[in-house]
């Protein structure tokens, strides 16, 4: 099957091959929106708005390019439909501070293998695409899955990215002014889409996680740094350049603690995860997150004191951003988010303390797909890039 990416030419607007496609289009809309559930004839006739025949034909020809599976039910508007493994495949790729995870998922957003491994904070970006590259190569081979089959990749970084080029960064300093999509796509040699971390941990618990059913959340990544993601009228909001959502560097006290942006007094400074371990170092030299929060929760009062502070501050954060856009729900992931309510009820009691009454209210809960939400988001990144309109 020959399919066309996003961008490329079709005929012009009124044309007959024009509105092929844009029927095509709604009702694959319609099958993305399924993730991978099937769907009745019956079904897409209703959502799309298009005549039954116009649906049926569709249907038939999607089939026949083996995009989608169907299975006969009870007369021609009762056959079920879905994506089929002949859509193809996509990845995500997700860069921490001292990790990478790769993902490689259908086109309903399933994930299908997974893998994760350490990687050096400083380490080259060319280093970081071998690595991810040889990971996904292992991953396919898993499936059973030839490089062919993947139709895009979506990549996350934990920095901010402005016109495909990674922005200054203390937590990957091997990236700073490289193309990173450019350079992806050539070691990859797949069409690549990048955005910053915290963006694609705000895509996937929209669509999949805690913030589905609100059209304005907010998803705060409180890890080796601190950044947010925001949706607003269900749609990703970057800002001009590409780089909103860097609350890590509100300053909350400008003669505090130096950050290692250079600026002083950054909820960075007080809120994210080297900060909590740093506090500890003397009682725990050599913890981990995991061993902080386990410590707490066996009542260590230094450690139950560590989460309790960073709340407070994180919630002042929060706060600020919850005066400027009014959120329905404020999603919290990343490595601090581990703690759970050790952290949120003191994140709870700082933004009471800084909003305004009308918002005290705006529920703060726990990222739903944990340390998974970003790759999760890169794989949906790469789905809303990928054309499955079949040349026809």
């Amino acid at each position: 099957m020959t399919v066309e990416t996003r961008g490329s030419s079709r005929e012009s607007p009124g044309s007959a091959t024009s509105l092929r496609v844009a029927n095509l289009q709604r009702v694959l809309a319609v099958l993305l929106d399924a993730r991978g559930a099937a769907v009745t004839q019956a079904e897409l006739t209703r959502t799309t708005g298009l005549a039954a025949g116009t649906v049926s034909s569709i249907v038939r020809e999607l089939a026949a390019a083996a995009v989608v599976d169907t299975v006969a039910g009870s007369g021609r508007r009762g056959t079920t439909v879905r994506l089929a493994r002949g859509a193809g495949l996509v990845a995500g790729v997700d860069f921490g501070h001292s990790h990478v995870m790769v993902a490689v998922g259908d086109m309903a957003g399933q994930i299908l293998a997974e893998a994760r491994r350490p990687i050096d904070p400083g380490h080259d970006h060319n280093e970081g695409l071998d690595r991810a590259g040889e990971m996904l190569d292992g991953l396919l081979e898993g499936l059973d899955a030839q490089h062919h089959e993947l139709r895009n990749i979506g990549l996350g970084l934990p920095a901010p990215i402005s016109d495909e080029v990674v922005m200054s960064s203390a937590i990957l300093p091997g990236w700073v002014g490289v193309n990173a999509r450019r350079a992806a796509a050539e070691r990859f040699g797949r069409d690549v889409q990048i955005d910053n971390d915290a963006n694609l941990g705000a895509l996937a618990e929209h669509r999949h996680g805690a913030g589905r059913g609100h059209p304005d959340m907010v998803f705060v990544k409180v890890s080796s740094g601190v950044g947010a993601g925001l949706i607003i009228g269900n749609t990703l909001y970057r800002g001009s350049t590409g780089t909103s959502g860097e609350i890590g560097h509100l300053t909350l006290d400008d003669q505090g603690p130096l950050c290692r942006c250079g600026s002083r007094g950054c909820l960075e400074a007080y809120a994210a995860s080297g900060t909590a371990l740093s506090m500890m170092s003397e009682q725990m030299p050599d913890a981990t997150i995991d061993d902080l929060v386990r410590s707490a929760h066996e009542g260590n009062v230094a450690a139950l004191r560590v989460f309790e502070d960073a709340g407070l501050h994180l919630g002042w954060g929060l706060a600020a951003l919850t005066n400027l856009m009014n959120p329905g729900i404020i999603v919290v992931g990343g490595d601090m988010a581990r703690a759970g309510d050790l952290l949120l009820d003191s994140a709870r009691i700082g933004l009471r303390r800084h909003v305004l009454a009308g918002a005290a209210t705006t529920p703060v809960v726990a990222a739903a797909l944990g340390d998974r939400a970003s790759v999760i988001g890169a794989m949906l990144l790469a789905i809303e890039a990928t054309d499955l309109v079949p040349d026809g």
